[in-house]
């Protein structure tokens, strides 16, 4: 069946939430993917920052194999060893105290942090602009873009955005009445914008003197994916709450909401839930993600090959410049010509996206080698010389 085929049998099928589908994928292989028809793409996108270890990696598929093959699921009225594991180990990473509270998804993550922080019995949050935090309704009302927000309004109140990077700006907007602050170390969804030097310290010192939770909200940039298992490391700061899920799993749906300190206390029993969360499958497969990013080095490769990546990309004439640690990349184009270049190359055989006008985001797997970061970056240069031209 062709991929026409199957897209109009996806029309008929599927609720139009994300448009027509691009592409139907049927097989993926490290950090390539094949098409129904036969096209081999390099996936520049790793199902957004999703696939740390690319597709079908053999440590990936050992765990969930045998993991489920010895036990499925059992609900939250028992546990497993691989959920206790995953959550000691979580907090190893983090090197700090604290008790995991597991999802199955980032926005899952943000709504059981959201939770935390009414439990100090305030309720006022002080967001950023331009941020991303998931779809539910909860996460919504902190994710500040207007398209997504309005059509489902009103939300959860007590919210106020802030410019994102902007220390007076975040400072003045907490006071007493502030539960927490939510911000990402990276905007990903935003195009990989940087805060800036001293942001996410300013945001503890203010946080900490009005005695309000700092909550990172890590799902798009932990686990390795700028290099470091947590991109809030790099800026010296130690949270409340983090927030982590997309690269957890490796693919595997995960979220997990960590929670650090006093505030690991302030969800008791019968405050929250979830029928699959920390499921037997899903922690063994995050233990396995994290094991491999251990064993092949993976963060060291993450930042050796996104800095190959970056200064690839920053030789041509209309990139303006790149954003980003690691392999979380934001390319900055001197004309308003995204849409296109995500267009030519998903046909020259490229996966990456467009998330907002005049830039680019790539967030491919860790295992991303060299010379498949150098084949890739001369596809997109060619691209971007016939969009250039």
């Amino acid at each position: 069946m062709t991929g026409r085929e199957w897209t109009e049998r996806y029309q008929g099928a599927v609720m139009n939430t994300f448009g027509v589908p691009q592409r139907v994928l049927v097989r993926g292989e490290g950090v390539y993917v094949w098409d129904a028809d036969g096209t081999k793409y390099v996936d520049l996108l790793g199902g957004i920052a999703v696939n740390a270890l690319g597709h079908a990696h053999p440590a990936l598929l050992k765990a969930v194999s045998e993991q489920l093959g010895q036990l499925g699921h059992i609900s939250n009225f028992f546990t497993s060893e691989p959920q206790i594991e995953l959550g000691e180990k979580l907090l190893s990473l983090l090197g700090a105290d604290g008790r995991v509270f597991f999802t199955n998804s980032g926005t899952e993550a943000n709504e059981a942090a959201f939770k935390v922080t009414r439990k100090t019995g305030r309720t006022k949050i002080v967001a950023a602009e331009g941020s991303f935090h998931g779809r539910t309704m909860g996460a919504l009302a902190l994710t500040s873009k207007a398209a997504y927000r309005e059509p489902f309004e009103p939300l959860p109140g007590n919210v106020v955005f802030v410019p994102y990077g902007d220390i007076a700006a975040l400072t003045a907007a907490v006071d007493d009445e502030t539960a927490a602050v939510i911000l990402e170390p990276l905007q990903g969804e935003a195009g990989v914008i940087e805060p800036g030097d001293g942001y996410l310290q300013a945001a503890r010192d203010a946080t900490s003197a009005h005695g309000a939770l700092l909550w990172l909200d890590e799902i798009q940039t932990g686990i390795g994916r700028t290099g470091a298992w947590f991109a809030h490391t790099a800026h010296g700061v130690m949270p409340d709450l983090v927030t982590v899920a997309k690269g957890l799993g490796g693919g595997i749906p995960i979220g997990a909401c960590i929670a650090l300190g006093d505030a690991a206390t302030l969800l008791t029993p019968g405050n929250h839930g979830t029928t699959f969360g920390g499921n037997p499958v899903a922690t063994a497969a995050a233990l396995a993600v994290i094991e491999t990013i251990e064993v092949e080095d993976l963060l060291e490769n993450a930042r050796a090959i996104g800095a190959q990546i970056r200064a690839g990309l920053e030789a041509h004439p209309l990139v303006v410049a790149t954003s980003g640690d690691g392999l979380l990349i934001g390319v900055v184009l001197a004309k308003d010509v995204s849409a296109d270049i995500q267009k030519a190359a998903l046909e020259a055989g490229v996966i990456l996206n467009n998330p907002t006008p005049g830039r680019l985001r790539l967030a491919p797997p860790l295992i991303l080698t060299e010379a498949q970061a150098a084949a890739a970056v001369s596809t997109l240069l060619a691209v971007l010389d016939g969009v250039d031209a």
